[in-house]
């Protein structure tokens, strides 16, 4: 639990620019605040104390604004930025080098037993406000856009943004690299191909002003 505890810490540097200690990250950061109770509730509830597994959880929650269920697995190096808001389920399954913002909701869709919850593979990144509902899969390297409602299946390295959420066009993210107006992709941002999308159609709009300015500068 202490080397996991450990390598969330140093991740923290790698995804968020403003960390600038491990002083500052340890007293300000409710993220980690959260996942360090989480471990302890977790370990707790695996030992069938299931009462003080959710004191603990309730505990962190009223202290950093996420909810963590205690029965959720985690796994390495897991960072919320942010956070306030952030809600897990029990029956959760995270990977390893997972993101999520502030407003996400990995959530349930019915009551009954059994797995309800979702399940994300290694290093998914799940904007603000997303909602990831019901016991389907994100897949590995997959980003879910601000926002969004997901309600089934993400496969790997896709990116999945709307309500409810669809996967965006690999094609359409291949032609957007050719834009004269095309940006660098950020590998952590999960809205960077729906501005690419955009700008893409930005893009077009230009050519079509720049075609009727010509037709307009060769009448008398």
């Amino acid at each position: 639990m202490f080397e996991k505890f450990k390598s969330d810490l140093s991740i923290v540097f790698d995804r968020d620019p403003a960390a600038r200690s491990y002083l500052e990250i340890i007293t300000t950061y409710p993220g980690v605040h959260a996942i360090l109770f989480h471990r302890v509730a977790h370990r707790v509830w695996k030992m069938k104390l299931y009462w003080l597994g959710r004191l603990i959880s309730h505990i962190a929650r009223l202290l950093t604004g996420i909810e963590i269920h205690p029965g959720a697995v985690i796994g390495n190096r897991f960072f919320i930025d942010h956070g306030m808001g952030v809600v897990i389920g029990e029956t959760a399954v995270i990977g390893d080098d997972c993101t999520i913002y502030h407003g996400v909701t990995l959530g349930g869709t019915s009551w009954k037993q059994g797995k309800r919850h979702p399940t994300l593979e290694n290093r998914v990144v799940i904007g603000a406000g997303a909602k990831v509902l019901g016991p389907i899969t994100i897949g590995g390297g997959a980003k879910i856009g601000s926002n969004a409602v997901v309600v089934k299946d993400i496969p790997s390295n896709a990116t999945a943004v709307g309500i409810p959420a669809r996967v965006v066009d690999e094609e359409q993210k291949k032609t957007s690299a050719f834009s004269p107006y095309a940006v660098g992709k950020d590998e952590d941002d999960p809205m960077t191909e729906v501005i690419q999308k955009l700008i893409k159609q930005v893009a077009m709009q230009d050519q079509k002003i720049a075609i009727l300015e010509k037709k307009n500068t060769k009448k008398p």
